[in-house]
């Protein structure tokens, strides 16, 4: 009997061991509730130096990188190490690699489910924001699905037929077709948004008046500094809206009992990486992070309810935090003395300069390189950013260049690597700056680095560790308590 017994406990033992090995093995749901509101922020070209610069400069820790759970997360595209907006998008808004250039679509030009359609779907309202114009890449990948990012036309009818509640920031490239790329035209862009029942505003005052009484709204900045983007933020003006406004007034359209999805987009970080200009990049990663902190006010009082996820699609200029001209320091205040962007000192000074009928001397245009830039041709070494006798010449020849209109259009891959086909005189001159800071760059394009991925709320424990962009959708996908897996849409 005894010896029964012992087989019996040590059978019932070995069950339970055996119990608790079992679940132990079953997968836990990444939360046991599913967020009523979800945010999805997409800093376009931030990577790790970009948000180090910006800490640096601001001498204060970005919200991004307070937030309690942080990973880091793979870009690749399908046919491509280094990626591009549309592919790592649409990576992120469906869970599924692509081809360098796909909008929703697979390398195939398979139609993909974003994650924003699947949360219109389940009766939660879906807002988009976009510091660029609202049909680029990054935010396209959330609404529209056509082969190639280009195609703006279609994605301005895309937009109309999308039902989304809240489009905000930039304009449309393409409304009209002017391209003449239509896969099929349907009329001006723009009036089908308004018979679709969007109410669209471009001014400060209508922006301000807009309730959720207001229906869908597409709400657009008076002013569009450059292909439809909102102005850098270091030239934004009072009557300009800010991402961190696009993004607030968002919540207040998009609360709702059902919850909402929102996506925003700081789209001009990349851009003045693309051009190399530091400054540009930094504040546009500040106002950005201004945007995150308006999110981040909405889940300390709505916590329960709540998923914020920060991320970006790739690093773009291989911006290196450390140049050899100061060895191993930095100067990052040394940038407060650039005023405007490199597009805003195009737009002005060099557009006025080609205008002349007779070339100015460079020599008139040196107090204009100090007042804006705070480089200075003379004075003491300890109270200015004085120029050495060798940049002085870098500047001369890149003002020749400019002058000449020599940009990407040469051929010459010695001048391309001087200027990446931006002005010569201005990529210079933001070279230099930044170098004086203690900034330097290796590209004019995006770079294959990893990126930081941050989140706070229910779920966002998912998003700490290593990962892959995919799983910026699959994870979501998993903690609204949808199958993680990509979908194919039904025509």
């Amino acid at each position: 009997m005894k010896k029964m017994a012992f087989h019996l406990k040590s059978k019932c033992n070995l069950l339970f061991i055996m119990l608790i090995c079992t679940l132990l093995m079953i997968p836990v749901c990444a939360t046991a509730k599913t967020p009523k509101n979800i945010f999805l922020f997409i800093g376009d070209g931030m990577g790790f130096p970009q948000k180090t610069a910006a800490e640096q400069y601001s001498k204060s820790p970005l919200m991004i990188d307070t937030l309690p759970y942080q990973g880091v997360t793979t870009t690749p595209a399908s046919n491509r190490f280094i990626t591009g907006s549309a592919a790592a998008a649409t990576a992120m808004a469906c869970g599924k690699k692509t081809s360098i250039g796909r909008i929703a679509m697979d390398a195939d030009m398979t139609p993909l489910v974003t994650i924003a359609e699947m949360a219109k779907e389940r009766g939660m309202k879906v807002g988009i924001v976009s510091s660029v114009s609202i049909d680029h890449a990054t935010p396209a990948a959330f609404y529209a699905h056509v082969p190639s990012r280009s195609q703006y036309y279609d994605i301005d009818i895309a937009l109309a037929k999308s039902g989304f509640d809240y489009f905000a920031g930039g304009g449309l490239k393409d409304p009209a077709n002017k391209k003449g790329n239509a896969t099929n035209f349907e009329g001006d862009a723009m009036e089908l948004i308004l018979k679709n029942g969007y109410k669209v505003v471009r001014t400060r005052d209508e922006f301000n008046a807009l309730s959720p009484e207001a229906g869908k709204v597409l709400a657009i900045n008076g002013w569009l500094q450059d292909s439809g983007a909102l102005p850098y933020d270091m030239d934004r003006t009072e009557s300009d809206i800010s991402l961190a406004e696009f993004t607030d007034k968002g919540i207040e359209l998009l609360e709702n009992d059902n919850g909402f999805f929102m996506m925003v987009e700081g789209g001009k970080i990349d851009w003045a990486c693309h051009a190399n200009d530091a400054a540009a990049a930094i504040k546009d990663t500040l106002a950005f992070d201004k945007a995150v902190e308006k999110a981040y006010a909405f889940y300390k009082k709505h916590p329960e309810d709540t998923l914020i996820i920060v991320t970006g699609d790739h690093e773009c200029g291989g911006m290196s935090i450390g140049f050899a001209g100061t060895q191993y320091e930095t100067y990052f205040d040394v940038l407060k003395h650039q005023k405007i962007s490199f597009t805003q000192f195009d737009q002005t000074i060099i557009k006025s300069l080609k205008e002349k009928t007779e070339t100015p001397a460079f020599d008139s245009l040196k107090s204009v390189i100090t007042e804006n830039f705070g480089l200075a041709f003379t004075g003491d070494e300890k109270n200015t950013l004085l120029l050495k006798p060798h940049e002085v010449a870098q500047l001369e020849a890149a003002f020749v260049k400019t002058m000449k209109g020599d940009t990407e259009g040469s051929n010459d891959p010695e001048t391309y690597l001087l200027y990446g086909g931006y002005e010569p005189l201005t990529v210079s001159i933001t070279h230099i700056l930044n170098q004086k800071a203690g900034i330097a760059w290796t590209s004019y394009n995006h770079t294959g680095v990893p990126i930081a991925t941050s989140a706070v709320g229910i779920g966002a424990e998912s998003y700490q560790g290593a990962y892959d962009n995919t799983d910026i959708a699959l994870k979501l996908m998993d903690i609204m308590g949808i199958k993680a897996a990509p979908v194919y849409a039904v025509n």
